[in-house]
């Protein structure tokens, strides 16, 4: 409210959302009792009831449909606390680590466990990444929902169950390694986003493939083979099949079954760029374009897409191009 909000609105951000759609009274009571998106036999019905064209019931519940998304000023505001947060904690957490002795040789994080000792800083860090991802598993349930909601709560889940379990069994210090890595890219993508909603699109493309390259170096690479090279081997030689490693290291191998969904989505995203010479937006869309439902009406079998959670194509000032939306 007092820092980003005003930063927005010197960039030239409007709270103003998209296009909203014309009164109507009938076309709102099947909007909001039957279906937000009706098919082709209920569009001809209320085609023939209203003497509309199909089109133009189509761009109707459209833009009824996007006139629920939160504005680009409000997702702006959202980014920006979340990038605050994401880069605070990260160099936090490197600041930490740094003369943490098992940031430079992952055997320390087995030496004479469970018998270490739970500093305050490293205490207040594990209260903070656990509060934070708290919070995103509620709001995940009143923002948008998206395409991969599922995968999303899945990480929440396992995110949370990882911070929880591993505090409660003192394995505090490679919990740390884990959080810290995955501290290092997650910034980057909500700069990109921040470049996105106020029309820096080459600053946007910058960061996002920044963030692909620090995304799959860190959960494709390092990932595998510093944290789970320790948690899986290095502790089954040190201190052998405890009871909870099992389910330890099977949260941490579900984080990684995920890392690569996300990475093929990332190199999917950048692919798309290449070939178009800017950053289109992923398949996680959640505003549409003007272009998508009337190319699905007359069956084209071109590549549709939309514009990124950002708003329609004008507020990014991209008209007839895909912006990339959220990781």
């Amino acid at each position: 409210r007092f820092i980003a909000r005003p930063c927005a609105i010197n960039l030239g951000i409007q709270d103003s959302g998209p296009h909203r759609a014309q009164p109507n009274a009938i076309l709102e009571k099947v909007f909001t009792s039957i279906t937000k998106s009706p098919d082709g036999k209920r569009l001809e019905g209320l085609s023939k009831q209203l003497d509309w064209d199909v089109r133009k019931i189509q761009r109707w519940f459209r833009h009824r449909r996007n006139q629920d998304k939160p504005t680009t000023l409000t997702k702006f505001c959202e980014s920006m606390w979340r990038f605050t947060f994401y880069l605070s904690i990260f160099f936090y957490g490197i600041r930490f680590l740094w003369t943490a002795p098992w940031f430079w040789d992952t055997r320390q994080c087995w030496y004479n466990y469970p018998f270490q000792p739970l500093t305050s800083r490293l205490y207040y860090y594990y209260i903070l990444e656990l509060a934070f991802y708290w919070s995103l598993m509620f709001s995940q349930f009143t923002d948008i929902k998206r395409k991969d909601f599922l995968i999303m709560f899945v990480h929440h889940l396992a995110t949370i169950g990882l911070i929880t379990f591993s505090y409660m069994n003192n394995m505090v210090r490679v919990g740390t390694l884990v959080l810290c890595l995955h501290d290092a890219s997650d910034f980057l993508l909500e700069a990109a986003k921040l470049a996105n909603y106020a029309k820096y699109q080459r600053l946007c493309d910058a960061f996002f493939m920044l963030f692909g390259v620090v995304f799959i170096v860190t959960r494709l690479g390092i990932y595998p083979f510093w944290i789970l090279n320790t948690t899986l081997f290095e502790s089954w030689e040190l201190i052998g099949p405890y009871p909870s490693w099992w389910l330890f290291n099977g949260l941490l191998v579900t984080l990684q079954i995920l890392h690569i969904i996300w990475s093929y989505l990332i190199v999917r995203t950048a692919y798309k760029a290449l070939m178009r010479g800017k950053v289109s937006k992923d398949d996680r869309s959640d505003v549409e374009s003007s272009s998508e439902e009337e190319d699905m009406t007359s069956n084209s079998t071109k590549g549709v897409f939309s514009t990124s959670s950002n708003g329609s194509n004008r507020i990014n000032g991209h008209v007839a191009s895909g912006q990339w939306s959220e990781e």
